[in-house]
């Protein structure tokens, strides 16, 4: 995905060479990850949805600090929404030292109802209790008569604990090159530097930051919040942290809502090729939409859109942070097709650099790749977090064959899919790779799919649901990255679960 943040759903599935390690001897090697190979739980039929608790916590809630307030300020939140911030401690967990140390997890509470309900985002895309307040704010003001969100910045990112351990001209490297020159080998060149660099950075900590573990940081949520059961939602990739929840503690497990789930395909080419596919549906839905508000790319979007890449390939639009070159501009609209909110700001930056200003697509790059003085830049916590969580891995030649396929079928998003494949190449391969949640156990779980989604396409997202066992199937045929707040139905059809405990027909569609 690139727009890094359509990253993650690639990287998710991402692969490379054979394994390696990175850095001196003497540090760990690059992945590692100790979690079981398959989930441990016994199958037993799945329950009815459990009662709901009210949280009855020792956190303490205080008014968050002026770096959270600053990045809410952008989110327009209602003046009947109360926001306050805390924190939880997890276990760091290193396979360096188990069930030894402390990872501090950064919280927000959206709303005083008495019922919480957790909220996960993907690993590269809003930390979690920024987007935990923008998905307040498009809920209905009496959801919160009974409910409260509690957003969690995962480990790694955020204020828990953000990564930093890219050089900025690694991260650079690793997103201005143009997909379409499938230059395989200088794709792995800057992956094996990254991951070097990681390594040396992070040294015993870097296998702490996955997946596996911050499915623990929930559990230790849910003891702070003092509940049994906890109640959640997960966003995009955040929805395998709350999946893989339900897999290692069914039996504390609430109400949970995934809104898009990453293909749980092993192999990492067919998981990829449909975030490539998915990318190019979501381009088209964008072209309509522009079409129809007649935006400033004029009544063929695409073709401009495609003239602007040429232009890029003879002369990027380059400055001191980040030049805008053709892959540059790839990456930032594929960060502007996941939210669709941004649709008219991606617009308007294609066309401005059509006319030779590059500030709107870097100014969507930023968060990715340049970070800020007071939130490092989120391509560094993705990166570990996935590479750490998948263990399959693609020679060059493997990926340059696949990027010359993608490229026939999927000209746009084909090449930046096949890049994506060569992003973990350094990375050891890890002796316990994340297992393919299944939820046995669990009591049911509801799982949206969008049909045009360019990060967690729908039809893996169907394929997700159909791996858990009490996984109940809910499809929106719209456009962008989830549903909720989106679709009236799909997020009516949320509401109903999580406030009445009803849950849809498997296989129920909401219309575009």
């Amino acid at each position: 995905m690139t727009a890094w943040r359509v990253g993650v759903a690639m990287l998710v599935a991402a692969a490379a060479v054979a394994s390696c390690t990175a850095g001196p001897s003497v540090r760990p090697e690059i992945v590692t990850n100790d979690g079981p190979d398959v989930s441990t739980t016994q199958s037993v039929p799945p329950s009815e949805l459990p009662s709901l608790e009210e949280a009855d916590n020792d956190i303490q809630w205080r008014t968050c600090s002026g770096e959270i307030r600053d990045a809410l300020a952008a989110q327009q939140l209602p003046g009947w929404l109360p926001i306050d911030c805390g924190r939880v401690n997890g276990v760091l967990d290193s396979p360096y030292a188990p069930d030894r140390g402390t990872a501090r997890i950064q919280l927000l509470k959206a709303g005083d109802g008495p019922v919480p309900i957790a909220v996960v985002n993907d690993v590269d895309g809003l930390p979690g209790t920024i987007y935990a307040a923008r998905l307040a704010a498009s809920l209905p003001q009496e959801f919160f008569d009974e409910f409260q969100l509690i957003g969690m910045d995962r480990r790694g990112t955020g204020n828990s604990g953000a990564l930093n351990c890219l050089p900025h001209e690694i991260r650079r490297d690793m997103i201005e090159p143009d997909p379409a020159a499938l230059d395989v080998h200088a794709w792995f060149e800057a992956a094996q530097t990254a991951g070097q660099q990681c390594s040396i950075a992070l040294e015993r900590q870097l296998p702490a930051i996955d997946t596996w573990r911050t499915a623990a940081d929930l559990d230790a949520l849910r003891t702070g919040l003092g509940v049994s059961r906890l109640n959640a939602i997960g966003h995009g990739e955040g929805s395998r942290v709350v999946s893989m929840f339900a897999d290692r503690f069914p039996d504390r497990v609430g109400r949970l809502v995934l809104d898009g789930v990453p293909d749980p395909a092993v192999d990492a080419q067919l998981a990829l090729e449909g975030v490539a596919k998915g990318g190019e549906a979501a381009w088209d839905a964008f072209v309509a939409d522009c079409v129809a508000r007649r935006c400033e790319l004029g009544t063929d979007p695409e073709r401009t859109f495609l003239e602007l890449l040429g232009k890029l390939r003879d002369n990027s639009l380059d400055s001191d942070a980040l030049d805008i070159t053709a892959g540059a501009a790839m990456h930032a609209v594929m960060i502007g097709l996941s939210d669709r909110r941004t649709w008219p700001a991606l617009s308007t930056a294609l066309a401005a650099a059509n006319n030779g200003d590059g500030s709107g697509l870097r100014a969507m790059l930023a968060p990715v790749v340049l970070g800020s003085e007071v939130q490092a830049a989120s391509l560094d916590g993705a990166l570990v977090t996935i590479c750490n969580d998948m263990k399959t891995r693609l020679s060059p030649g493997q990926v340059e064959t696949a990027g010359k396929k993608w490229q026939d079928l999927y000209p746009l998003f084909g090449p930046l899919a096949a890049q994506r494949l060569a992003f973990c190449g350094p990375w050891t391969v890890p002796d316990h790779p994340l297992p393919t949640p299944t939820g046995r156990g669990a009591p049911p779980i509801l799982v949206i799919g969008t049909a045009n989604d360019a990060v967690t396409p729908g039809e893996g997202a169907q394929r997700a649901a159909q791996q858990l066992d009490s996984g109940v199937f809910l499809s929106w045929e719209g456009a962008g990255h989830g549903a909720l707040g989106f679709s009236p139905c799909a997020t009516t059809a949320a509401i109903g679960f999580l406030a009445d405990g009803a849950i849809p027909r498997n296989g129920t569609v909401c219309p575009p």
